[in-house]
């Protein structure tokens, strides 16, 4: 067991485990900031664009809102598409994002690799 101990304690405070414990918690604010990018910034002038359609509202309706025998309402069921667009905009985005990075950081590679070769 002390073995066990010993190598999970070697593991977690590796540089590698801490640097990807870093990058989850910057991953999970970005995911944030894109959120809002979509939902505040993009989606809305898009829906005026294409006649004043707020995505977050559209959906497909299987089910109404409706009453029980006692008087209970009963939530409707929906597909609610217009939150899967958004979605969708937000993992392009994302995907822009993380290749504008690394794009960015080989520019960098490659300049410090030509400098260090002269």
């Amino acid at each position: 067991m002390q073995s066990f101990l010993k190598e999970f304690k070697e593991f977690a405070f590796k540089g590698n485990a801490i640097d990807m414990a870093v990058g989850v918690v910057f991953g999970t604010a970005f995911n944030q900031i894109v959120s809002s990018l979509v939902n505040d910034i993009i989606m809305p002038p898009l829906g005026v664009l294409i006649g004043g359609v707020d995505f977050k509202n559209l959906q497909l309706v299987l089910v109404p809102i409706r009453k029980d025998a006692f008087g209970e309402t009963i939530p409707e069921v929906a597909i609610h598409y217009g939150l899967f667009i958004n979605a969708i905009v937000q993992f392009f985005i994302i995907c822009l994002s993380v290749f504008i990075a690394i794009e960015f950081v080989n520019k960098m590679l490659a300049i410090r690799l030509s400098r260090r070769d002269q």
